[in-house]
C-alpha cells in the first residue's frame, strides 16, 4: 500500500489529489460542525434557549484566542508546504518548532488577561440581562482549555501540510465525539447545567491535543524536530506572523461581528433575536463544511506546487477547487432555503425563536452558491505566501462590506436589514475576489518552458 507523503502533491492527478485531501477534511469539519449543532440542541433542550445565547456570547472571545493557534498554524504551514516543495526540509522543521513556541506563549498570556477582565468582556460581547450569569460560568471554564485547542488547531494544519489528511480528520473527530458523550454525562446525567456544558467542551480540547501530540511523536509524522527548533528565529517568526495575520484578522473580524451582531440584535429583539443569530451562525458553520473541506484540501496542494514552480498544476488546482465548491454550495443552498422551519425546530421549542429564525436563515444563505470563489481566491494567496492580497481579500467580506452594511441597511429595513447584509456582502466580496484572482492567474502563474 502506498504511504502518503508530501511529495504526492507534485505528482498525483489534481482531481484525485483534491478529493483525497478534501474528503477527510470535509468529514472532519462535518463531525466538528455536527458536534456544535448537537451540542447546541442538547444545551437548548436540557438547559434552555438562553443557554444557547450565552454560549454564542462566549464564542468570540475563546475562538479569537484559539484562532491564534490556527493563524500560526496556517501561516507556518504555508511555509512548510513551499519548503517541502522546494526540498528545504530543515526550514520546514525549524518552522514547526517556532510555531509551537509562538502558539503556547501567546495563548497562555491571552487566557490570563481574558480571565482577568471577565466581567468587562462578557457584557461587551452581548452577555447582558439574564444571559450574563450562564455566559460567565461557561466562559471561565472553557478558557482553561483554549491553549489546548490552539495547539491542536496549529498542529492540525501542519498535519495537512505533510499530506496526512486522514490523521487531520481524526484530530477533528475525536474532540467532537468526546464532547457529545461528555455533554450527555455532565448535563443530562449529572445535571451540572452550564458548568457541565463547559467542562465537556474543555475536556474535548484536551483529548484533541493528546491525539495531536501522539501523532507528531509517532513514526507517522515527517516533522521530527528537536529542542533547537523551538528557539525563535526572527525571519521565520516574521513570515509566520505576516501570513498568520490573514487568518487572525479573519477571526478578529468574526469576533467583532459577533460582538456587533449580538448587541444590535439585542437592541432590536432582545434575547430572542440573539438566540436566532446563534442558531443561524451554527448552521453557517455546519452547512458549508464541504466548501471549507475543499478549501483546506486546496491550500497544501497549491502551496507545494507553487514552491516547486509548477504553475500549470497550481492553475488546475484553482479551477477544479472552484468547480467542486460551487457544485456543493449550490446543493447546500437548495436544502437550506427549502427547510428553514424544520431546521429551527431542531434547536428549540421557543415559539418566538421558531417564528423569527427561518426568515433570517433564508437571507443569510441567499448568496451561498457563489461564495466558493471568494473562499478559494483568498486561500490561494495565503497558500502561496502573498500576505497582502490574502489579507485584503479575507477582510473584504466582513470587514469592508458586512460590518458597514449592518449599520446602514437597518436604517431603512430595521432588523431585516441586518440579515440582508449577509448576501449583499457575499456578492460584493466575491466580485472583488474574482477580478483579483483572474489578474493573478493571467499575469503571475506563467509556466517557464
Amino acid at each position: 500500500m502506498h504511504k502518503s507523503t508530501s511529495q504526492d502533491f507534485g505528482t498525483e492527478t489534481i482531481g484525485k489529489l483534491l478529493i483525497k485531501q478534501a474528503v477527510p477534511a470535509s468529514i472532519g469539519i462535518l463531525v466538528m460542525s455536527l458536534n456544535i449543532l448537537v451540542d447546541t440542541i442538547f444545551v437548548g433542550h436540557w438547559i434552555g434557549s438562553q443557554a444557547i445565547a450565552a454560549i454564542n456570547v462566549v464564542l468570540p472571545v475563546s475562538f479569537f484566542i484559539a484562532a491564534l493557534g490556527m493563524s500560526i498554524g496556517i501561516g507556518g504551514s504555508s511555509i512548510i508546504s513551499r519548503a517541502l516543495g522546494a526540498k528545504e526540509v530543515p526550514k520546514a522543521f525549524k518552522t514547526f518548532g517556532n510555531q509551537i513556541t509562538m502558539t503556547l506563549v501567546l495563548t497562555v498570556v491571552l487566557v490570563f488577561f481574558g480571565l482577568f477582565y471577565i466581567d468587562n468582556l462578557i457584557p461587551a460581547f452581548g452577555g447582558k440581562g439574564t444571559i450574563f450569569e450562564p455566559a460567565k460560568i461557561y466562559y471561565r471554564i472553557v478558557l482553561y482549555g483554549v491553549p489546548f485547542l490552539a495547539l491542536s488547531m496549529m498542529g492540525n494544519t501542519v498535519i495537512r501540510a505533510e499530506g496526512k489528511p486522514k490523521f487531520a480528520m481524526y484530530a477533528m473527530m475525536i474532540p467532537s465525539v468526546s464532547n457529545l458523550l461528555m455533554d450527555v454525562l455532565f448535563i443530562n446525567v449529572l445535571d451540572l447545567g452550564m458548568m457541565g456544558a463547559a467542562w465537556a467542551t474543555t475536556g474535548s480540547y484536551v483529548l484533541c491535543f493528546a491525539f495531536i501530540f501522539w501523532f507528531f511523536s509517532s513514526k507517522n509524522s515527517e516533522m521530527k524536530i528537536s529542542w533547537p527548533h523551538f528557539k525563535l528565529q526572527k525571519s521565520i517568526v516574521s513570515e509566520i506572523s505576516n501570513l498568520g495575520l490573514v487568518t487572525l484578522s479573519r477571526q478578529a473580524i468574526v469576533s467583532v461581528t459577533y460582538l456587533l451582531m449580538n448587541n444590535i440584535l439585542f437592541d432590536f429583539g432582545g434575547e430572542t433575536s440573539v438566540t436566532s443569530y446563534a442558531i443561524v451562525s451554527r448552521m453557517l458553520m455546519f452547512a458549508l463544511f464541504p466548501i471549507f473541506g475543499i478549501t483546506q484540501g486546496f491550500v497544501p496542494i497549491a502551496g507545494y506546487n507553487y514552491g516547486a514552480h509548477n504553475y500549470d498544476r497550481v492553475k488546475q488546482t484553482i479551477r477544479i477547487a472552484i468547480i467542486y465548491s460551487i457544485a456543493m454550495a449550490s446543493l447546500i443552498f437548495v436544502l437550506l432555503i427549502g427547510f428553514p422551519e424544520l431546521i429551527t425546530r431542531m434547536f428549540t421549542t421557543d415559539p418566538l425563536v421558531i417564528e423569527k429564525t427561518p426568515t433570517a436563515m433564508r437571507w443569510v444563505f441567499a448568496a451561498t452558491p457563489i461564495i466558493a470563489i471568494q473562499l478559494i481566491g483568498s486561500a490561494y494567496f495565503q497558500a502561496v505566501g502573498k500576505a497582502v492580497p490574502a489579507l485584503l481579500l479575507t477582510l473584504s467580506r466582513q470587514g469592508f462590506f458586512f460590518i458597514p452594511l449592518i449599520f446602514i441597511l437597518p436604517l431603512w429595513y430595521g432588523e431585516l436589514g441586518v440579515w440582508m447584509a449577509f448576501p449583499v456582502s457575499d456578492v460584493l466580496s466575491t466580485l472583488v475576489t474574482a477580478v483579483i484572482l483572474y489578474k493573478e492567474v493571467k499575469t503571475k502563474l506563467i509556466s517557464k518552458t
